[in-house]
């Protein structure tokens, strides 16, 4: 069965559209390499202007409202954007997010009016910080304090492994606005900007994704006073704001374009001499790839589609990660070691296949771990539950 997407007359068109307007906005000699986060700053002001271009047309977020930035687009132009966002493979940095769309349900018309242009038009880089240095995975046991103070939020903690290794314009995070209230309903959501006083980012050098300079952060709070409009959903109802959040972080909005790593091992297999016998292999690859490209189709659509969803995010995930797993060990059985260096004059594919091997250990961590899926696709099933768990809330 052939899955493969065919445009009508009217999505070759805008298709021809996009990529033209692609190629005169992204330069020529600005491309995403195994060492993409050590790039100078002038690289990095280039691809927020790339976003910010984009961002004018309502294309970062294209099927959002006009009115709040968006394109007002259907799903097949979501499509075609992606696709051709992925050709010409260029990363913008932490533009768009998984936010936007806890904006979108739970945030009142000031807020929406007053938040989401200067998101989904790229004139802000965000980071969402969620995890604890005590609690790991367990959001709801957040011990980051926001306590109210008058028009003003008053907030006190840390958050960690978070982030990336340009400093953002705004942070969205889980607090605990009720030190005594019960588990789950004691919970705020809140934009903190980055340039009030009291905020210190400190870098954690650590084995992460990315390439060469890349890192995760650690975020401290001391009496950093947050205006009380910035807080969306309510006091203490940050659990159900923060689950719309994690619906998108843990797989529900999917996702439409190939592994270009993987393309870089496709392409070593056809231009080296690769021992007969790892045919099946590299089968098997393409295999657990396209099994992960078809479910992240899928959620792409249900997701701007407005179709329900229940565990479709976290078993997307969870076959993501896997799957990444399985190839990385696959890769290295038809590479050799030379998949393991990032040495310029051995390792293959400019070290792309060193990327991917650590990718798919590191990647298996962030937003949850694999047992976090698990566990998230059981309750949605109803298996040791009376009342099966519901997705978090997307429109």
């Amino acid at each position: 069965m052939d899955f493969t997407s065919v445009d009508s007359p009217e999505m070759a068109a805008f298709r021809k559209e996009v990529r033209e307007y692609l190629d005169k906005i992204v330069p020529k000699d600005l491309v995403d390499s195994p060492d993409w986060r050590d790039y100078p700053e002038s690289d990095h002001q280039k691809r927020r202007d790339i976003a910010k271009n984009l961002g004018s047309k309502g294309w970062l977020a294209p099927t959002f409202p006009k009115p709040y930035g968006g394109g007002g687009l259907s799903i097949d132009h979501a499509i075609v954007i992606d696709e051709e966002l992925e050709r010409v493979n260029v990363s913008m940095g932490d533009v768009g997010g998984i936010y936007s769309p806890a904006i979108m349900v739970w945030g009142t018309d000031e807020q929406k009016n007053r938040m989401l242009p200067p998101i989904l038009t790229g004139q802000v880089q965000t980071w969402i910080l969620l995890t604890e240095p005590h609690g790991g995975t367990d959001l709801a046991s957040a011990k980051t304090t926001a306590i109210r103070d008058g028009d003003e939020y008053v907030i006190n903690g840390s958050k960690t492994f978070v982030g990336s290794d340009r400093k953002p314009d705004q942070f969205w995070t889980l607090v605990l606005s009720d030190p005594k209230g019960p588990r789950h309903q004691n919970l705020s959501w809140i934009m903190i900007p980055t340039d009030l006083a009291g905020i210190t980012i400190q870098p954690l050098n650590i084995l992460s994704t990315g390439g060469v300079g890349d890192h995760n952060n650690s975020v401290f709070f001391e009496d950093v006073r947050v205006p009380a409009q910035n807080l969306v959903g309510g006091e203490n109802k940050g659990w159900q704001v923060s689950s719309t959040a994690m619906e998108i972080e843990h797989g529900g909005g999917g996702d439409v374009g190939p592994n270009r790593i993987l393309e870089h091992f496709f392409n070593f297999c056809k231009t080296n001499e690769i021992d007969p016998d790892s045919r099946d292999l590299i089968a098997d690859v393409y295999l657990n790839e396209d099994s992960r490209r078809l479910f992240g189709l899928r959620n792409f659509w249900k997701r701007h589609a407005k179709q329900p969803m229940s565990y479709d995010g976290s078993q997307f995930r969870y076959v993501r990660r896997m799957g990444g797993l399985r190839n990385a060990r696959l890769m290295q059985q038809i590479i050799g070691y030379m998949a393991l260096t990032r040495d310029k004059e051995w390792a293959p594919e400019d070290r792309w296949m060193e990327l991917f091997m650590r990718n798919s250990i590191t990647a298996v961590h962030p937003g949850g771990t694999q047992n976090i899926d698990k566990v998230i696709i059981a309750r949605r099933m109803g298996i040791g539950r009376s009342v099966k768990e519901e997705a978090g809330k997307l429109e």
